[in-house]
């Protein structure tokens, strides 16, 4: 067999599931077979042509699977065995990641930093969504999933997970403080889960969907707000004593959520933001104190590598966190074009979709 199943990016609007060929193997790659992989809103801005990417790209980056073959060089793994790699898969070779910011990789074609460049699966090569992926510079991206765990619990790892937790971290989240999380989709609720690992006292969960508020109280969340409902800005202020939360997490990415983040925060509190913002920011000059008011704004793309895969498995594996009931839809990759329909909608109260290409 020299080819494979592949969701394909083909113009706005239109992915398609076709035939490529397997990807070559070379040195320091490695081949794995997809078991389970998911669909991220990421894709979705892909499939809208509000984030360019090649015609005829695979994409898809949040890949479970099995190594079916090893390039040489890469040592301390087997054929056979059950990995994960996280969307952002840096070289660890670049001045960015030696600096300290691995999401930034400038890559194999340069020394410096690049943009996002550690985001490659789905991006800048070839994705997840299909029945193989080659990963590049598996030795520091390849990480072995513990035998306790299934696919759809440590499906979250390579992203969501990642990113929501990368959230939390930016915020300077200190013991005791009091947070606030705007949009309780998959990486919101994570960012929740987050900011109680981290040791919020009190977790504020905004969205506008009941049954998300729902599961953001188990992963956390002690006071859920409908926006449909409540003035959340007038209600966060009085919950805080008009003090503002220590913390802010933004999640979705759009004006409004960005905007009542910034006006919930306390001076010299931090608002992380993790949306993906497809139109310009502006940020009022009252909730920004005309730039006086000590607020730091921070962005992140989540880490990648082995070692970030790892702890992260290390958290579900101890039963702090139990992210499977996130999955709320299955489907095989022959209907990948049905799941993009469901998940882009938003239809029936989906949060992640597995997709299992055998």
């Amino acid at each position: 067999m020299n080819s494979m199943k592949a969701a394909v990016f083909v113009a706005p609007g239109k992915i398609e599931l076709r035939e490529k060929p397997i990807p070559a193997v070379g040195p320091g790659d490695a081949l794995v077979r997809i078991t389970t992989t998911t669909i991220c809103g990421t894709d979705v801005h892909i499939l809208k042509g509000e984030y360019p990417v090649a015609s005829g790209l695979t994409i898809g980056h949040e890949p479970v699977g099995v190594i079916e073959k090893l390039g040489a060089g890469v040592k301390g793994y087997r054929e056979g065995q059950r990995v994960i790699a996280g969307a952002i898969c840096p070289s660890f070779t670049s001045y960015g990641c030696q600096d300290g910011h691995p999401a930034q990789d400038g890559g194999c074609e340069c020394h410096g930093y690049k943009p996002m460049g550690g985001w490659r699966f789905g991006n800048t090569i070839d994705g997840t969504q299909a029945e193989y992926v080659l990963v590049p510079d598996a030795q520091a991206n390849l990480a072995p999933i513990p035998d306790g765990l299934s696919d759809e619990q440590v499906l979250m790892c390579p992203d969501i997970m990642s990113t929501g937790f990368s959230g939390a971290e930016a915020a300077n989240i200190k013991i005791g403080d009091v947070v606030a999380v705007f949009a309780q989709g998959p990486i919101g609720l994570c960012a929740v889960a987050g900011a109680r690992l981290r040791g919020a006292s009190c977790i504020i969960a905004v969205d506008g969907i009941d049954d998300r508020l729902a599961i953001s109280r188990r992963l956390g969340a002690d006071v859920t707000l409908n926006f449909r409902q409540v003035d959340v800005i007038a209600e966060i202020m009085k919950l805080t004593g008009g003090r503002g939360v220590d913390s802010a997490i933004e999640a979705l990415g759009t004006q409004g959520t960005f905007e009542s983040a910034l006006r919930i925060l306390k001076p010299g509190g931090t608002l992380s933001s993790l949306g993906v913002y497809s139109s310009d920011l502006r940020i009022p000059l009252d909730a920004f104190n005309a730039g006086l008011g000590d607020k730091r704004i921070v962005s992140s793309l989540c880490p990648g590598g082995k070692e970030r895969m790892r702890r992260l498995m290390n958290v579900l594996e101890s039963d702090r966190l139990d992210l499977s009931p996130l999955v709320t839809h299955r489907y095989k990759l022959d209907q990948i074009v049905e799941a993009y329909d469901l998940f882009s909608h938003q239809r029936d109260g989906v949060l992640k979709v597995a997709i299992q290409p055998f």
